[in-house]
């Protein structure tokens, strides 16, 4: 078995499959996982247990595949989480690498890929922010990114919040004078806006400043965003002194204003790291079977924030192994800073490195401080996660007590793992928008919240009813679809729907169609003159429930119905924001967004453009003969 010189994994075309039961057995298992030993060779690889529905069960990497899945077969010496991975494993695959590091990474983007359920899981899937500073345009933009790096310019991150970049937007503004707005706005403008007016921007869009001089701004966002802020702060005093000396005392204020808004700044920063650079500090806490890990950003000697995570699937494995597998996991898709310490010593410190090394493309080295400003960084890293993992603990706690009476209130045989809540939102039938968010024992599942566009002809804009019947029956369609035998955790054991009797029977007609009889439902509406407190639980058979105003219950209740809301509000919002942003021109074949871009820039509104000649329309930039044909020809054919 050989790769290809050209081949970075080399992986093996056949899957070693033994057929037996659904049922564990950990006879067959090791039955299963002997046949493929016998053909492994000794070399780098990554190996995936498969159960007999060919769902992935784990990914492991090894430094000899041969010699590490043998030790699968050695039933004596596995924990009990590993004997019941075996048990239910009836079949594997593996890829070759060229290298253990090149084992390692793989192992971590498959690990991300399928979500195995013997694989510590990082739970936070949401993408972190950065700030990204565009140069493809004279006049640089500034503003936040999430996403493909799809764009030419300076990345700065990651921050740990949104709210961490917004506060970091809004100094560079103050500090820097650096423009927000779209390429659109800027090339449409023909006074300043309000940024201006309040000290935020330097107004580039109406020749307020040179191209230089904007230049000069932007270097001293990069220099201060590098970790250069003393420099920074220095050319301000002077140009404020030279200009105090030059009895432009105007001009001297704002450099005094600017200079404010960076000691403000520097005085905000909540840990010491000068002198630091780019590093990430990870810090774990374990308690009662749960595992919390503090991250905190420092980049350019600046502190970013800080995040705390709670991996999952943790049981029986050790502290140092889940932090290796967090690392690998959490810069899959975020680059490495060139330092990363930890607080306690790994395992396999040396590969992590490496790997991590080859990710950047540059060295990354691991460390676990014991001296100076590094370790007392580490300490209050460690005290944080402490005190998140506590909170958490206290959270679950009393999110479990919660479900427990939601089941015996509901007459469920047991406590809810997951709850779907459904709400719609919409303004006179427009831009109608449904809305899912999930619940359970651990809170929120936003990364499995789902927003659904009204879209099917027979749904009456305005009618609640109709919309519910579409968003319900689309979810659970695609439940029969993708899940028929409820085996991925993906079905509710409890709907919440917001909304009284109408909402309610309009879900129960739906499920009665798909042939679902099995998940309980329940509608939530506000009591009389719609006061919070109040709310009336309508169950299936015309039953109502009222709870005391101070019920845990009914608040834990009410949380779940205001965060459904919020979500079907901020859906809509956003639908409601892109249909008014909407041109005529998206609709032109061939007009894409750069010709979108010299039409508007050339004639002003897409209105213009419409009523164009063909003459005028051939005479934009970029625009050929051709394709203002193809432009006349749509707006003047009742295209």
């Amino acid at each position: 078995m050989t790769d290809s010189p050209n081949d970075r994994f080399n992986e093996e075309k056949s899957a070693y499959t033994v057929r037996g039961s659904d049922q564990p057995d950990i006879e067959k298992g090791c039955a299963a996982i002997r046949s493929v030993v016998k053909t492994l060779p000794v070399r780098p690889g990554v190996y995936r247990m498969l159960d007999a529905k060919g769902e992935v069960l784990y990914v492991g990497k090894a430094r000899a595949l041969k010699n590490r899945v043998t030790n699968y077969t050695q039933v004596s010496r596995l924990t009990k989480r590993l004997q019941r991975m075996v048990a239910q494993t009836r079949s594997m695959q593996i890829v070759t690498t060229n290298t253990e590091a090149e084992a390692l990474l793989l192992e971590a983007q498959l690990i991300k890929r399928y979500r195995p359920p013997y694989n510590v899981l990082l739970r936070d899937d949401k993408s972190f922010p950065f700030i990204l500073l565009r140069e493809d345009h004279e006049f640089p933009q500034v503003r936040k990114h999430r996403g493909a790096r799809r764009f030419k310019g300076q990345y700065y991150g990651p921050f740990a919040s949104a709210g961490s970049v917004t506060r970091t937007l809004n100094a560079l503004q103050k500090l820097f004078l650096l423009r927000s707005c779209t390429d659109t706005f800027l090339a449409t403008r023909d006074r300043p806006c309000l940024l201006y007016q309040i000290k935020r921007c330097s107004a580039p869009c109406v020749g307020r400043i040179s191209e230089e001089g904007y230049a000069e701004l932007v270097q001293d966002a990069k220099d201060y965003l590098g970790g250069k802020s003393t420099r920074v702060q220095q050319r301000l005093a002077a140009s404020m002194q030279q200009a105090a000396e030059a009895m432009d005392f105007e001009l001297a204020a704002v450099f005094r204003d600017r200079l404010r808004a960076l000691t403000f700044i520097q005085g905000t920063q909540t840990i010491a790291a000068e002198g630091m650079g780019d590093a990430d500090i990870f810090a774990l806490a374990a308690k009662g079977g749960t595992i919390s890990i503090q991250a905190f950003f420092i980049r350019g000697g600046n502190n970013w924030g800080h995040r705390s995570f709670f991996p999952a699937h943790t049981a029986d494995v050790p502290e140092e192994e889940v932090l290796t597998a967090f690392l690998m996991q959490f810069y899959e898709e975020l680059p490495p800073p060139k330092l990363i310490l930890v607080d306690r010593p790994l395992a396999e410190e040396a590969l992590l490195a490496e790997a991590l090394s080859e990710r950047a493309e540059r060295k990354v080295t691991l460390k676990e401080p014991k001296r100076g400003d590094q370790a007392k960084m580490m300490r209050q890293a460690k005290r944080n996660a402490e005190e998140e993992l506590d909170r958490h603990l206290a959270e679950s706690s009393t999110q479990v007590r919660n479900l427990r009476a939601i089941a015996e209130m509901f007459e469920m045989p047991e406590p809810p793992k997951r709850i779907e809540v459904y709400d719609n939102s919409h303004v006179m039938g427009t831009n109608a928008v449904g809305a899912m968010i999930v619940a359970g024992p651990e809170g929120f599942l936003k990364n499995q919240y789902r927003k659904f566009n009204i879209k099917r002809e027979e749904t009456v804009p305005g009618d609640d009813f109709a919309m519910m019947r579409e968003v319900l029956g689309r979810r659970f369609a695609r439940l029969e679809k993708e899940d028929p035998d409820r085996s991925r955790g993906d079905w509710p054991d409890l709907l919440l729907i917001d909304g009284g009797k109408g909402q309610l029977n309009a879900v129960l007609e739906t499920l009665e169609c798909a042939g679902i009889h099995d998940v309980p439902v329940v509608g939530i509406s506000k009591g009389p003159d719609r006061n919070a407190g109040r709310e009336v639980m309508h169950l299936p058979g015309g039953r109502e429930l009222t709870l005391p105003v101070n019920s845990p219950v009914l608040f834990y209740l009410q949380r779940l119905r205001d965060e459904a809301h919020r979500f079907a509000i901020g859906a809509h919002r956003q639908k409601r924001a892109k249909s008014m942003a909407a041109s005529p021109l998206d609709d032109v074949p061939g007009i894409g967004p750069g010709r979108k871009r010299a039409l508007l820039m050339h004639f002003g509104t897409a209105k213009a453009v419409k009523g164009a000649a063909l003459e005028d329309l051939e005479k934009a930039p970029g625009i050929s003969k051709g394709t203002a044909q193809a432009i006349y020809d749509y707006f003047h054919s009742g295209g």
